[in-house]
């Protein structure tokens, strides 16, 4: 006795998403994007979870520098660490990654770390008036007032910065947490990474 299954239309279904999976490069593609998708979500979001926030002294420095209008978002105060990021892909990988501008610190603010400051020297300029005395604050009387380049009338100095180091808290920006050498996938990074294989397989399967 013989038996003959004629696979027929579904076989050359599953033989042509064979022959797709073999030439990844599209499905390579779908998934880089939907790892930056995550990326920037995560920016969106101020971490997934959320990011450690920010301390009491940076947002003072930052209300102080941008004049008050600060939104005060964490890792986005230029925006230049955002815009760095880049998917990639090839016909047997996909990922996204960050760096340009932002590859100096990039790497710490994904995986944390500490940041050695060398001791060195700044020259400090008060503010003189008309007589030559120094010009206090006016809510703090005991302090004197910082004088700009452009201004005169001024006392200047030269002071020693001790060195110091800045512990950086992880913020996992990229859609992935913990070392490098042993990365955790964020779930909802998971779970876009398996809606993109499904519909590819779908469309594969017809």
């Amino acid at each position: 006795m013989e038996v003959r299954i004629d696979s027929g239309d579904a076989g050359k279904r599953i033989a042509g998403a064979v022959q797709q999976l073999r030439n990844g490069t599209s499905l390579f593609s779908e998934l880089a994007g939907a790892l930056e998708y995550e990326t920037m979500a995560n920016f969106s979001a101020q971490g997934r979870p959320s990011w450690v926030p920010h301390s009491k002294a940076t947002k003072r420095e930052r209300l102080s520098r941008n004049k008050g209008s600060s939104l005060l978002n964490i890792l986005q105060d230029s925006g230049t660490l955002a815009k760095s990021i880049s998917q990639f892909y090839g016909s047997d990988h996909a990922g996204v990654g960050a760096g340009g501008a932002a590859a100096a610190y990039a790497g710490i603010h994904q995986f944390g770390g500490q940041v050695e400051h060398a001791a060195h020297s700044v020259r400090v300029r008060l503010r003189k008036d008309a007589k030559g005395t120094l010009q206090r604050q006016k809510d703090h009387r005991n302090l004197a007032v910082f004088a700009k380049d452009s201004h005169k009338r001024v006392r200047e100095s030269w002071a020693t910065v001790e060195a110091y180091t800045v512990d950086i808290p992880a913020r996992p920006y990229l859609p992935f947490s913990g070392p490098p050498e042993a990365p955790t996938l964020q779930p909802s990074a998971e779970q876009s990474i398996l809606d993109v294989l499904e519909a590819f397989l779908q469309r594969s399967l017809g």
